[in-house]
């Protein structure tokens, strides 16, 4: 969430273990706008797909290119699976088509099961969870190691601010860069530098909102960019704003 304030409820929670290697955690907004207003929320996406269960039904929500931004109004509620690249087959054979986009799937017990949870008591978001997780378990293979891999990919690319090349990604998981290149466009539908450059990109955004005197140069630096012009352009063209905006964007003023 690239305006985190602006949310009005969001809680995340961990995968049960059943479907740990299925899921990186589940998602749950929650919100009550006033009649005639509209809460827009905008986000740069991890590099993933994901599995969204609403009141009206489910969709599949493929890996973003760029910033993008929901639009909230009345009352509502979506309860989301952040997939890990070995879920991703189950849902789609082609990723990438479904770049920056969503589509409805058929899914009515999974609708029914989250829709129930989240109508009940005060631990609705476990109750959901748990009921989302149970509906994965039961449709979703176990992953092959070819799917573990591509997890491990995943992984290391999110984890490692010293992996800025595909290069390092193949070297660290003792595999050839086509290998990376394959698995990334088998279960995510993304280029494996694509990926790089988003989780940068993310760690820019986070550290200019919790340090707003943050040194671009020196973010820049951090991060692996060549220099503050590179950190800049890159900000620019997916987020759509430079690093010194959005930092005043979300600086709350004195």
């Amino acid at each position: 969430m690239l305006y985190p304030v602006r949310l009005p409820t969001f809680a995340r929670l961990p995968p049960p273990a059943s479907v740990a290697a299925l899921v990186r955690w589940f998602w749950i907004p929650e919100w009550q706008i006033a009649p005639g207003r509209v809460s827009r929320q905008y986000l740069i996406a991890f590099p993933a797909s994901n599995l969204v269960v609403g009141p009206d039904g489910v969709e599949l929500s493929g890996p973003s290119t760029r910033r993008s931004h929901r639009d909230l109004s009345g009352t509502g509620w979506a309860v989301g699976a952040l997939l890990r690249p070995a879920a991703v087959p189950a849902f789609t054979a082609a990723p990438a088509e479904l770049k920056d986009t969503a589509q409805p799937v058929d899914l009515p017990d999974l609708q029914k099961w989250v829709t129930e949870a989240m109508t009940g008591p005060a631990d609705r978001h476990r109750l959901a969870v748990d009921a989302f997780a149970d509906w994965l378990a039961g449709v979703v293979p176990a992953p092959s190691p070819e799917a573990l891999l591509a997890n491990a990919m995943a992984e290391l690319i999110d984890a490692d601010p010293a992996v800025l090349r595909v290069e390092d990604v193949a070297a660290r998981l003792h595999v050839s860069t086509r290998t990376v290149q394959r698995l990334a466009r088998r279960y995510v539908g993304l280029p494996p530098l694509t990926m790089i450059r988003r989780r940068r990109l993310q760690e820019a955004a986070q550290q200019l909102r919790d340090d707003p005197g943050t040194s671009l140069a020196e973010l820049a630096a951090q991060l692996g960019y060549a220099d503050q012009a590179h950190l800049s352009s890159d900000f620019s063209t997916i987020l759509g704003l430079t690093p010194s905006a959005y930092r005043s964007a979300v600086t709350p003023e004195s």
